[in-house]
């Protein structure tokens, strides 16, 4: 191997190129532990007293990081080497591992051993753990939960060889007592969620837990690096969305809407962003968004709606929109099951009107149908509650769709939940009208604000201004309409692909 190969390919750090445990636990790597950690004053990285606490210790990488940081830091206050990194890592690093296997692999980063009292470590401990503990948690169980984090028994009611994934740091109404002592920053990327037993793969989120317990500890500062999901979206986290866009101490947000630019090649659902909290300051929070190479960085409250806008432009259009008092298309759009079939509901060999399913469509006994009779016999137009864009992320070039099918249902024909009924009419003109309107950048850009996920819900349509379908609206009437710059413009123009014009089925085109 040549000289100049091996230049180019030999990467030094090995935390850097470690596989990730899974999509929910996963290793955060060096330089965007840095970038965190640039968020924290200077004067931290001088001062002998500050205190660490990584409570979801993987990799060892956020002590490790702080660990260099100091070392440098400290140099002239504590001049002897060996006095000075034995005083960091015995006084002012702490850690709590997430599951046996990272605590070895969080003191083998942070002390070059996996066994801290050995004759390899940097720092001598008495015990063979150090300052990153690892301790088996059992969940605690109530019907069927665990009162804690909501993971189900059935799942986590493990025998003693697998690990419990109860998690100490947020298995306790006391975290303030794990180490009996007070933080400055308490920092990492905690695990993401877990499963509760749930149809098919469901899951509840987890790491609203660690931020909850970090604010119970009162320390500096917080930084953590977490799904972005709670912007808008995430199973049972409407609390916690109140609780952080109410929260003027959150005074940086830094947003990437592709996860794999953070992470390379894991794919979670809505991007992945990381934040500064101050105990000692409050006011508007520094919203950093960052789609593939455009960043937008913008000063704002967070609570300006009852969800976190990534884009500062974005939130001009919006305000646009909504001071002309309007109303929104939420409001006429169906229910999750607007005839109150579910997916697997099938047509029967007879009947007087058509069922549309997933696979194509047949006929239906109008007798079986419970809800939505008003719209049976009028033109439908239907959307996919599946996202074209998976999870809800952009393409390699940064643009969505939105969008998956958009078509009409005749008079007489009804669907599954597999569809969104978006509007019906007695007039076909108008159900062409709404088609071409839910197929302008304008609409799609949008209700892509709110879609952090797979699914389409009717209150993905907030921000699109219920208007009269008389009439036919394209993108520049809009435009003009809502008075949009030219710098706006070329936002919704930049991030939205285009659609096909025509009316009628729009499938993958």
């Amino acid at each position: 191997m040549s000289s100049d190969i091996f230049t180019s390919t030999y990467n030094p750090d090995v935390l850097s190129c470690l596989a990730n445990l899974s999509s929910d636990e996963v290793f955060t790597p060096p330089d965007i532990v840095n970038q965190m950690l640039n968020l924290l004053p200077e004067e931290l990285w001088h001062d002998k007293n500050t205190t660490f606490l990584d409570p979801g210790c993987k990799s060892g990488v956020f002590l490790r990081e702080i660990a260099k940081r100091l070392i440098e830091g400290l140099e002239s206050e504590i001049p002897d080497l060996q006095d000075r990194i034995d005083h960091i890592f015995h006084k002012q690093l702490f850690g709590i591992a997430i599951t046996e296997l990272t605590s070895l692999l969080s003191r083998r980063s942070l002390y070059c051993s996996k066994y801290p009292n050995g004759k390899y470590s940097i720092s001598l401990f008495d015990d063979a753990d150090g300052n990153v503990r690892s301790k088996r948690i059992l969940h605690r169980w109530d019907n069927g939960r665990c009162v804690f984090c909501g993971a189900s028994q059935g799942e986590y009611d493990r025998g003693d060889e697998l690990e419990t994934h109860a998690y100490e740091f947020t298995h306790t109404n006391k975290p303030e007592e794990i180490f009996n002592m007070k933080f400055d920053v308490i920092i990492g990327n905690p695990p993401y969620q877990l499963s509760d037993g749930g149809y098919g793969r469901s899951s509840t989120p987890i790491y609203q837990k660690f931020i909850q317990q970090a604010k119970k500890l009162k320390p500096k500062f917080i930084t953590m690096i977490v799904p972005s999901r709670w912007f808008a979206g995430g199973k049972g986290l409407n609390d916690f969305r109140e609780e952080m866009l109410n929260d003027d101490q959150i005074r940086t947000i830094v947003d990437y809407t592709d996860s794999t630019d953070v992470f390379p090649g894991v794919d979670i659902a809505g991007g992945i962003c990381y934040f500064l909290w101050e105990r000692n300051t409050s006011g508007p929070c520094k919203i950093i968004n960052i789609n593939k190479n455009e960043k937008s960085i913008s000063i704002r409250p967070l609570n300006e709606f009852n969800t976190l806008i990534r884009n500062g432009l974005a939130v001009s259009i919006i305000k646009r929109i909504q001071y002309k008092n309007e109303g929104n298309l939420s409001t006429q759009v169906s229910s999750a099951k607007p005839f109150g079939l579910r997916t697997y509901v099938r047509p029967t060999n007879k009947g007087d009107i058509r069922l549309r399913w997933s696979g194509g469509d047949g006929y239906f006994e109008r007798e079986r149908v419970t809800i939505g009779l008003e719209m049976i016999d009028d033109w439908k137009v239907i959307t996919s509650k599946v996202s074209y864009d998976h999870g809800g992320m952009p393409d390699k070039n940064g643009t969505r769709r939105v969008f998956s099918i958009i078509d009409i249902l005749p008079p007489g024909t009804i669907c599954t939940e597999t569809y969104l009924v978006v509007g019906s009419y007695k007039n076909i003109s108008f159900a062409n009208n709404l088609v071409r309107y839910l197929k302008t950048k304008f609409v799609r850009f949008l209700v892509s604000q709110l879609s952090f996920s797979h699914d389409i819900f009717k209150n993905k349509f907030t921000f699109v201004p219920l208007l009269p379908m008389d009439q036919e609206w394209t993108d520049e009437i809009l435009y003009k309409r809502y008075g949009l710059t030219s710098d706006e413009i070329a936002l919704i123009e930049t991030i939205i692909r285009p659609m096909n014009l025509d009316t009628g089925n729009e499938n993958g085109r």
